[in-house]
């Protein structure tokens, strides 16, 4: 993405090393002075993000909340998710499933966190980054643990029912087929002595789901994909 399409001071602060605190403050007077609300407010959050190798704290926490306020709250289904949603979500946050950052875990735990309603593949997503931490060392997640441990720590416990915590009811977890599956493989990288007892409660109360997910399909997409994954890859 060339500079030149941002305007100040997001075009002077996308060159710089690091984010500061007084570049955000610039930023939410000058070129979101409502928020993030359009797909081109998009576009100069991810060219920020992926410029800029250093970010101080106050950018993480606006780069999360408001994106996911957007994802959310400003496009349809309004207050939801849907497979659109989350197959952008999916395509900009992701590289064959993994999630690289934890910026961007915290990112797409916290639109989960915010919807109404989650669909079944964001969530799998989601508990699939256990699995890569434990059995391939990678992603966003690996990245936050505490340990290289390959078993099922205290951290990784309260990581799954962050993830869970909507489907959580009366000591019964209930999941999908698609959720059930990364469980197993999660459990099948573990090393089962070693886990913590959380674990085994867990899996315990899994409770497969004997219906399908509404499918939430809409004819108009809200986000135009193209500039903003245009964004991202520069």
């Amino acid at each position: 993405m060339s500079e030149s399409r941002l305007a100040f001071p997001a075009c002077v602060i996308v060159g710089k090393h690091r984010l500061t605190a007084e570049d955000i403050a610039l930023l939410r007077k000058h070129t979101f002075p409502e928020g993030i609300r359009t797909s081109d407010h998009v576009v100069v959050m991810l060219a920020l993000n992926n410029s800029c190798p250093e970010k101080c704290a106050e950018w993480n926490t606006f780069f999360v909340e408001q994106l996911a306020g957007f994802i959310v709250d400003y496009t349809y289904p309004q207050g939801s998710l849907d497979e659109i949603n989350v197959a952008w979500i999916m395509r900009m946050f992701t590289t064959d499933g993994v999630v690289n950052s934890a910026l961007e875990l915290e990112l797409i735990l916290h639109v989960m966190e915010l919807s109404a309603h989650v669909p079944d593949e964001l969530r799998a997503l989601a508990l699939d980054q256990l699995r890569l931490a434990l059995g391939e060392d990678v992603g966003g997640y690996k990245l936050t643990r505490a340990t290289d441990r390959k078993s099922i720590t205290r951290q990784d416990v309260d990581y799954l029912m962050r993830v869970l915590r909507s489907v959580s009811e009366g000591g019964v977890i209930g999941v999908s087929p698609i959720e059930y599956g990364v469980l197993q493989r999660i459990d099948a990288v573990t090393q089962p002595g070693a886990n913590h007892q959380r674990w085994g409660e867990i899996m315990a109360s899994i409770e497969l789901r004997d219906y399908a997910q509404p499918r939430r399909s809409r004819w108009l997409r809200i986000i135009d994909e193209e500039p903003v994954v245009a964004a991202a890859v520069a």
